[in-house]
């Protein structure tokens, strides 16, 4: 066969591949929009992603499993979702397509795979959607929003309902609001269409009316009055970090329940798919989501504590600047933080170490920890020194932490990294809080002093955990499978 021959015959299989990713496309919206089921490849979303995009998560997956996926397979399990009558679901084709090749031999088709695999799904009870007030919109706030108006198909998890900020309300802050939710230096544009309503003092997004509420206490807000009734209120501003303080948005009227995107005091601090199930949303009205860095480590922490044991360790944070420092240099009320956060690397304390063992008791004492802030806005880095209890090996720790990746309860949370090439902008709109670098990971010769690279983006994956905790308060996780 020639070279022209062959060029042909790879165009003639590009151009199958995108037809039948076409189709795919397809199948994943009309199960989102028709069915509230929805569709991801080994976590990544699938939802408004382009051919191009899918098969590279194709790609991706293949390479994580170490078997091919292909498109072509993943077309076959998605039509045979479709025709059962599934309740809503999130569902990883990936991890499907994958068993579907491994147990080959036991079923004789697609359909019958399936309907083994999901056949538990109609067991799921009926789920009542949950209206969701975001108490500030800065930067968790915002890309929030973003999540949950892009996700939010029929309606059936959660709505948001209502924007909290301070100041008055006029043409201007609305637009300006707006603009904000359209445009991000980091995340780039909103997927999605905002328009304002000056009249109700409202966005509209994605055709769906958000109202903007503007209030200087969390008490003095009637939520009912906007036809908002046991809410779930996201609170982002920072201002409000205590059990007392916090009890304020209880007082509002048609609030049910509080979730804080910072470190709390005398609430429960939940770092979802590792300690989520020890609060009952029945029990507990206040929630505290702890923080970026937290996220990041503790399922990682988990991993290594209940593999190998840990000892003890120090934790250094290669962490974004954040909004609290100052752009140019000047006074702060904490050390070094007063010094321009675009020209300098500036050492200041976390206590992501210390809050650890709030998800994780048996750490407690065992971690210290520090923070560097580096001049870049967004993508942060972990490193780990641990000493474990029992010795072990590279090829054991990542043999490891990829099968926590594949399957578990720490599947959302941990992602496996396989390239060497990685860099912070490359891990930019992870929706996982934990990515670990399987290529960056020591091992000194004792076999028990251990050295863990583990990036996040501190914006994006962490919304995406405070987003799975809401869910979980809210009562409206669907069936899954991944």
């Amino acid at each position: 066969m020639g070279f022209n021959d062959t060029y042909e015959k790879e165009l003639a299989f590009q151009a199958d591949r995108r037809r039948a990713t076409v189709e795919f496309i397809k199948i994943v919206s009309d199960l989102w929009y028709d069915k509230s089921i929805e569709l991801v490849i080994f976590r990544n979303q699938l939802i408004d992603r382009n051919v191009s995009e899918i098969l590279n998560l194709h790609e991706y997956a293949g390479e994580f499993v170490q078997k091919p996926i292909s498109i072509f397979d993943s077309v076959e399990i998605a039509q045979a979702i479709k025709s059962l009558n599934l309740p809503p679901a999130k569902l990883d084709i990936g991890k499907l397509t994958y068993e579907f090749h491994l147990e080959d031999q036991k079923h004789g088709n697609a359909m019958a795979f399936v309907s083994e695999k999901l056949g538990n799904a109609k067991q799921k009870k009926t789920i009542q959607p949950k209206d969701v007030v975001l108490y500030g919109f800065g930067r968790i706030g915002r890309l929030v929003a973003r999540e949950l108006m892009t996700r939010t198909g029929k309606g059936s998890q959660l709505r948001l309902r209502a924007i909290v900020t301070r100041g008055a309300i006029d043409a201007t802050v609305l637009e300006k609001r707006a603009s904000l939710l359209r445009n991000d230096s980091v995340h780039g544009d909103f997927s999605g269409m905002v328009s304002t309503d000056v009249k109700n003092s409202a966005l509209i997004i994605n055709g769906t009316t958000v109202n903007i509420i503007s209030a200087n206490a969390p008490e003095e807000i009637d939520y009912t009055k906007y036809g908002i009734n046991d809410a779930l209120v996201i609170d982002n501003t920072g201002a409000f970090r205590d059990n007392e303080a916090l009890s304020r948005h209880l007082k509002s009227k048609g609030v049910d329940k509080v979730l804080l995107t910072a470190p709390g005091k005398g609430v429960p601090n939940i770092v979802h798919g590792v300690n989520h199930l020890e609060h009952d949303p029945d029990k507990v009205s206040i929630y505290s989501a702890a923080s970026c860095t937290t996220n990041a480590i503790t399922p990682v922490l988990k991993a290594m504590e209940d593999s190998f044991g840990v000892k003890t360790g120090h934790l250094e944070t290669i962490h974004a600047y954040t909004n609290d420092q100052n752009l140019v240099d000047n006074f702060h009320k904490k050390y070094r933080r007063g010094r321009a956060a675009g020209l300098n690397m500036v050492i200041t304390e976390t206590g992501a170490g210390q809050a650890v063992s709030k998800a994780l008791p048996s750490l407690d004492g065992k971690l210290t920890s520090n923070a560097i802030r580096v001049p870049v806005p967004n993508g942060s880095l972990a490193i780990l020194n641990l000493e474990l209890e029992k010795e072990t090996s590279l090829e054991s720790i990542n043999t490891i932490m990829k099968k926590y990746a594949l399957e578990g309860d720490l599947v959302e949370q941990i992602k496996y990294e396989m390239s060497d090439e990685l860099v912070s902008s490359d891990i930019v709109g992870s929706s996982a809080p934990s990515i670990y670098d399987s290529k960056a990971t020591i091992v000194r010769a004792d076999g028990k002093n251990v050295i863990l690279y583990i990036w996040y983006d501190n914006e994006y994956g962490y919304s995406h955990q405070v987003i799975r905790l809401a869910k979980y308060i809210a009562k409206v996780r669907r069936f899954a499978y991944y």
